[in-house]
This record gives structure tokens, sequence and C-alpha cells, in this order.
């Protein structure tokens, strides 16, 4: 029986590839074909066009562990996009991802039942992306309803890792580099594979111990609080749910 931070524990690396799959998958790429993007471009407009309209700081003050250089200019590029067109645009391509992955799923429709009591029930509170994603309407159908409930989880967890990374005083660049996970949406990654696909001009440090260990009590922390935002359900739920996130078990 999973306590609720055994939970979060269990599910994050599902969340992570599942949650953020769409995002470099080739329905986004057909979406820049069609708007004339950059993959970056859209990235930014689509993800963070929750935010609104607004100036390319307030995306880098969200978009954490990117260079604020790189972030400054996508967001810009991709202004030719408005946000409200780009952010339904990418929903709907988050979800088509979603239908084409788990579409013959029979979990679907109970998998996105359990992740929208946790969605519905967390607080916002120091993850913005989450609060706009969540303020995005669901779809009827349970592939796209479930797939779109996992990025807005993927997006609670992204907002409050970076406030747990700032408080350990890392930096960006650095945390990155001492990353080794398996949340990502190309599955296991290292640091310095996540550093190159974030932009971050090379060569690289090598990690300190030091430095590995505030990023593996940054994770802990994250852990916590997410334990809170599973703790709506209860053992039951909570060992259900990690068992329908195990897509690649049976199915």
């Amino acid at each position: 029986m999973a306590d609720p931070r055994a939970t979060a524990v269990a599910v994050k690396a599902p969340i992570g590839q599942y949650g953020g799959g769409f995002m470099v998958s080739r329905e986004a790429k057909a979406l820049c074909e069609r708007y004339g993007l950059g993959p970056r471009e859209l990235y930014f407009r689509g993800r963070c066009g929750v935010l609104g309209e607004c100036h390319a700081d307030v995306v880098t003050s969200v978009a954490v562990f990117f260079p604020p250089a790189h972030v400054e200019e996508s967001w810009n590029g991709g202004r030719k996009l408005a946000v409200d067109e780009a952010v339904t645009a990418y929903a709907e391509a988050c979800r088509d991802w979603g239908r084409r992955k788990i579409g013959d799923y029979d979990g679907c429709a109970r998998l996105a039942d359990l992740l929208e009591r946790v969605v519905t029930a967390a607080p916002s509170a120091g993850a913005p992306l989450f609060a706009g994603w969540r303020a995005v309407p669901l779809p009827g159908d349970a592939p796209g309803r479930a797939i779109q409930l996992l990025h807005v989880v993927r997006e609670l967890r992204g907002g409050l890792h970076a406030n747990a990374v700032l408080a350990a005083g890392l930096g960006p660049l650095e945390a990155t580099l001492a990353t080794d996970h398996d949340g990502t949406p190309f599955g296991h990654a290292t640091g310095e594979l996540i550093a190159k696909f974030f932009t971050w001009p090379e060569p690289y440090p090598v990690p300190e111990p030091e430095v590995i260990a505030r990023r593996a009590a940054a994770e802990d922390a994250t852990d916590d609080l997410m334990a809170s935002v599973f703790s709506v359900l209860d053992h039951h739920e909570s060992d259900e749910l990690i068992e329908l996130l195990r897509f690649g078990h049976g199915h």
C-alpha cells in the first residue's frame, strides 16, 4: 500500500515521460511546420503561452533551467503566433499524441479520473505554469483527457522542483549537470545530455560531490512537496494510479 510520498516517487518517471512526450513528437513537429515556427519558438509560445502575452523575462522566470538569452530569443521569435492560439494548438498536439500513444489503453478513463482529483485539489502556489494549464479545458475523450492531465501534473512537479532547486542554492546549469533521471520525454538522460538539449554552451564542468548532494536533496524536497499533492488519494487509489501508469508493462 503506497503512502503519498511513495506514490510521488513511483509515478514521477512515467509522468515526466508521458506528460512531456508530446513536446518532442511528430505532432509538435507538424505544428512547427504549420505555423512556420522553430521548435523552441513553438515550445515556449505553446507551453508558456498560458501566462498570457508578456515580457520574455516573465517566461524566463518560469523556464528556470534554460539559458535566459535562449528563452528570450525563442519567445520573441514566436510572437507571430498569438498566445491563445499557441496554447490551443499545443494542447491539441498533446491530446493527439496521447491518442496515438495510449488510445488503445483501457485504463485511460480511470487514470484521468484519479489525476483530475489530484489536479483539482492541488494548490497552485509556486507553480504558475501548472495554474495556467489547469485552466485549459479538458477534452471529452479518455486518452486525450488522461494525457493532458499528465502534462498538468508534470507542470506542477516542475514548478515545485524549480523552487526546491533554487532553495538549495543551485544555479540552473549546475543543477542540470548534477541530474541523472528517468523522467524526461526521452526516458533516461544524463545531466550533460539535458544541458545540451537546453542549449547551455559547452564545455561543462564536472559537478562537485557537494553539488550532486544538494541536487539530490532538492529532489527529495520535491518528492516531499508532491507527497501532499497525492494525499488526496487513499492507499488503494494510490496503488491503482501507480499500476495504471505502468504503460510499458502489458501495453
